[in-house]
């Protein structure tokens, strides 16, 4: 009996010095590192914020600690060079400088032989993302969107007014006037609109105006209407490539199987060593391609911004990639994912901390917790698509100055039409 009661009292006593539910007593701060990367941990002002922040202070909350964060030195994940040190969060955990990285750290089977990694607390893959500039698949209206809306309403606009500068030129040149003491002329309205919608077509459809005014504002707008032609073909001509580009790069056999895209991944990172171990001969052809053309980059910051200017395709893990075509409406992300990792929170071996954390992982995930942070942070600012669309159209701005042309062209008609008239008048 007094062994019992010794217990219990023994018991109630941890329970009441207990400060979590996972009863971790820790001694001292726990020093952690991290690394930036957008959406995982931002600087806002002095401040860090993103989804390992928020993913730290809950495990702070249930495991019961108090950290100190900071970011990582040299900027790097972590990876060993040729004489076997370790750079980046790993080294700075096996060299004992800190107690945890909590950052997207990919679980390896190199990185596990010096660290422990918890409980994984998200999952993904290797995909890759580059510029999309297709036009939306299965629009009924694609031969229109070479034009924005509002270039084709000044087309329009154009037209009429161009049909209706030629209507008076026909009313005010002598050279239209059949019958000069009747007031009677040949180039009606209609006849207007008639020869100017054959010269869309790049017909010489009749009747002809027959004065120099008339015959001036015809030779304008025939420029106007073949330099307009020229635009709208080059422009479509150029949408139409880019859809096929698009619809003919789908997988990472297709990326290695042209040369037009180059492409490339982070130059020290899990992704690398993955194309550089691996026997598949496609993934063994991708690394060949990087290392020979030094397509490397030093962060995935400056990849997402090679594959927003064009001909780049960069290659990262797929919920990574996820958040860049979320911002940046004009990236596209493959459906193609390889290599299924994991990220989880690195520890020094044997360290105290490390059930506890992967326990609390667990809860957080079966609770819903973990979805809740991903869909806060990966939230996409991309409202519709008709908006990405309207960028890759030809804008007002872009053929300003052949409207500038036509719009000069119709003022010295009308002006030599007026000359007309008044010599005729003092003749």
């Amino acid at each position: 009996v007094v062994e019992v009661a010794v217990v219990v009292l023994f018991s109630l006593l941890l329970l009441l010095l207990l400060p979590s539910p996972l009863g971790c007593l820790v001694a001292k701060e726990v020093s952690i590192t991290t690394i930036q990367q957008e959406p995982y941990t931002m600087t806002r002002g002095s401040e860090l914020e993103g989804f390992c922040i928020d993913l730290l202070s809950q495990l702070s909350e249930i495991i019961g600690f108090r950290y100190t964060l900071q970011l990582v030195k040299d900027g790097r994940y972590g990876s060993v060079d040729a004489s076997g040190n370790w750079n980046g969060m790993i080294g700075e955990i096996v060299r004992g400088e800190v107690d945890l990285a909590v950052a997207p750290l990919t679980v390896t089977a190199v990185r596990e032989r010096v660290v422990d990694m918890t409980t994984p607390f998200m999952q993904t893959g290797l995909s890759f993302i580059l510029r999309s500039d297709a036009t939306s698949p299965g629009s009924s209206f694609g031969v229109m969107s070479p034009f924005s809306r509002d270039v084709w309403i000044g087309v329009f606009v154009a037209f009429l007014l161009t049909a209706f500068c030629m209507f008076l030129i026909g009313r005010i040149s002598p050279s239209e006037w059949v019958e000069p003491d009747t007031d009677d002329h040949s180039f009606t309205l209609s006849h207007s609109l008639w020869y100017l919608t054959g010269a869309l077509t790049l017909q010489g459809a009749g009747p002809h105006p027959k004065g120099p005014s008339g015959q001036l504002i015809s030779a304008i707008w025939w420029l106007f209407t073949i330099l307009l032609l020229v635009c709208y073909f080059g422009s479509f001509s150029l949408m139409m490539h880019s859809r096929n580009m698009e619809k003919s790069i789908q997988s990472f056999e297709d990326l290695a199987n042209q040369d037009v895209i180059d492409y490339g991944t982070v130059e020290f990172g899990s992704t690398r060593m993955f194309f550089q171990h691996s026997s598949d001969p496609v993934h063994r052809r991708i690394y060949q391609h990087m290392e020979r053309k030094k397509s490397f980059v030093s962060t995935m910051e400056e990849g997402v911004q090679r594959a927003q200017e064009g001909n780049f395709a960069f290659i990262g893990e797929a919920v990574s990639l996820d958040l860049a075509v979320a911002r940046y409406c004009t990236l596209a992300r493959s459906q193609d994912v390889i290599g299924m990792r994991s990220y989880a929170i690195a520890a020094p071996q044997g360290s105290p901390l490390l059930k506890n954390l992967s326990i609390a992982i667990l809860m957080l995930s079966e609770s819903g917790q973990l979805t809740y942070l991903h869909d806060k942070w990966w939230a996409s600012s991309c409202v519709t698509t008709d908006r990405a669309q309207a960028s890759k159209s030809l804008q007002p701005h872009d053929l300003l100055g052949l409207f500038l042309f036509l719009g000069a062209g119709l003022g010295m008609g009308l002006l030599l039409a007026f000359i007309e008239l008044l010599c005729r008048a003092r003749n």
